[in-house]
């Protein structure tokens, strides 16, 4: 079992938060923060029923606001934090953006990257599971329940 930092545990609370408002506006789950030198530059959560974009996902959301506030298209000095394991597509996003690090709660069976492998990822991301997973997973597992 790893040792969780509490800057680690404290930004996932953080992608929590952004979570939360997505079950809000109803939609998945799911919230980001991007860190930048131990400071959060970017946050955001799922709008895809929002902007009606299958492409809005969260990690989506975060990396553009973090491009654009650091001014460049690399994210190599930042670590995002997920509270669900990345999809195929936005690991491809973060690979192409250079993420320094990936940090996410709770593992998605059925479409995670883990499905087609680590290489996906930028060969330097630094990548941690398994923070505040109970409550990343707790959060899905009641949003899909109250669909059924």
């Amino acid at each position: 079992m790893a040792i969780i930092e509490q800057s680690d545990k404290s930004f996932m609370q953080e992608a929590l938060k952004e979570a939360g408002q997505a079950f809000e506006q109803d939609e998945v789950p799911v919230g980001a923060v991007v860190v930048c030198k131990n400071t959060i530059i970017a946050r955001a959560h799922n709008m895809v029923e929002r902007l009606n974009d299958v492409t809005a996902h969260a990690e989506m959301q975060a990396i553009t606001s973090a491009t654009h506030f650091l001014g460049g298209k690399y994210l190599n000095e930042c670590k995002i934090y997920v509270t669900i394991e990345p999809c195929l597509m936005c690991a491809g996003a973060l690979y192409w953006a250079q993420i320094g690090g990936l940090v996410y709660g709770a593992t998605d069976e059925k479409r995670g990257f883990h499905t087609a492998g680590n290489s996906v990822l930028h060969p330097k991301t630094t990548v941690e599971s398994g923070i505040l997973e109970a409550e990343c997973r707790d959060l899905m597992i009641e949003f899909f329940k109250s669909k059924r």
